[in-house]
C-alpha cells in the first residue's frame, strides 16, 4: 500500500540514504531541511521547516501516514531541535492523525551522560508518552562519523586519541535499510537496537585509519576524565548482542577515495 512519509532531516548523513530507500520502497517521499536543495529530485517534495522555532512544521505534516524523524543536531542547539522540535512534531503529527512516528535514537543515550545524548533520551521519552503510536530504532555511530573525527587529527604528527573506548561503527545504508523496514503504517514501540558488525577500540579503528591513509603517524593513547568518558570506556555505545551490520570499518575504509584495504 502507497503512503506519504515524512522524512525530517533529509539533507543529512542518514536523511539522504533514507530518501533513496524510502522511494525504492514505493513510498511517497516529502523531504523536509530548513535549506531544502535547488537542484530537486523530482520525486520528493520538499519543504522547508525549522524545528527549532516550528516554521514549516504544520504544512510539512499535511495529509502525511508516516513520520519518519531523523534531523538532529548534535553540534548545534540540541534541546531546541532534538527535544523541543521533536515535541512540537509530535504535537503536529497527533493532529495530522500520524499512524507510526519513526525516531531515530543513538545506542548509549541511558548510559552516558553527555548533553546531547541527554536531550536524545528525552525526546525518546517523549516520543514513548506521545498519544501518536511510535517506533524507536536505536543505532551506534556511523563510520562515516568515525571517519571525521580521525579526519580532524590526521595532520598531527602523533595522533592522541582516547584508545581504550569500544565503538561499533556501522554502515548508514545498513541503518537506513533497518529503518525502512520499521517505517510502515503500523508501529512497532522500542525495538531491537542496530549495531555494526564489530566492536572495536578507538585505537584499533584509528590504526586501521592510518594504515589505509599510508601513514605511520604513531596512534597515542590519552586518558579523559569524567562521566561521560567513563560511559564509553564501559561500552555503553556499544550493543555486542545486536551486531547486525556486514560492513566492517576495513570494507568500508576501502570504499574511500584515497584510501586502500589491508
Amino acid at each position: 500500500m502507497t503512503h506519504r512519509t515524512l522524512l525530517t532531516g533529509a539533507t543529512g548523513t542518514l536523511g539522504s540514504a533514507l530518501r533513496s530507500r524510502l522511494l525504492g520502497a514505493g513510498r511517497e517521499v516529502r523531504a523536509t531541511s530548513r535549506s531544502p536543495p535547488e537542484d530537486t529530485d523530482d520525486e520528493v517534495e520538499w519543504v522547508a521547516t525549522d524545528l527549532a522555532d516550528a516554521t514549516g512544521v504544520r504544512a510539512a505534516l499535511a495529509d502525511v501516514d508516516v513520520v519518519v524523524h531523523a534531523a538532529t543536531a548534535p553540534r548545534g542547539d540540541s534541546e531546541s531541535v532534538d527535544l523541543r522540535g521533536t515535541e512540537r512534531l509530535l504535537e503536529a503529527a497527533a493532529d495530522a492523525g500520524v499512524t507510526n512516528f519513526v525516531y531515530v535514537s543513538i545506542v548509549g543515550v541511558d548510559e552516558i551522560p553527555y548533553t546531547y545524548y541527554e536531550h536524545k533520551l528525552a525526546a525518546e521519552r517523549a516520543v514513548e508518552a506521545s498519544a501518536v503510536p511510535s517506533t524507536v530504532v536505536r543505532a551506534t555511530q556511523f563510520h562515516s562519523f568515525v571517519f571525521e573525527l580521525l579526519e580532524t587529527i590526521s595532520w598531527l604528527p602523533i595522533w592522541p586519541v582516547p584508545a581504550e573506548v569500544p565503538l561499533q561503527p556501522i554502515d548508514v545504508g545498513e541503518v537506513a535499510d533497518a529503518i525502512v523496514d520499521y517505517a510502515a503504517l503500523e508501529a512497532s514501540g522500542r525495538v531491537p537496537d542496530v549495531g555494526g558488525p564489530e566492536r572495536r577500540t578507538v585505537g584499533s579503528l584509528a590504526r586501521t585509519y592510518r594504515d589505509a591513509r599510508g601513514s605511520c603517524r604513531p596512534v597515542v593513547r590519552i586518558p579523559i576524565p569524567g562521566a561521560v568518558a567513563s560511559g564509553f570506556r564501559a561500552g555503553g555505545a556499544t550493543c555486542p548482542d545486536r551486531a547486525v551490520g556486514t560492513i566492517t570499518w576495513e570494507e568500508w575504509l576501502a570504499t574511500q577515495r584515497g584510501y586502500r584495504s589491508h
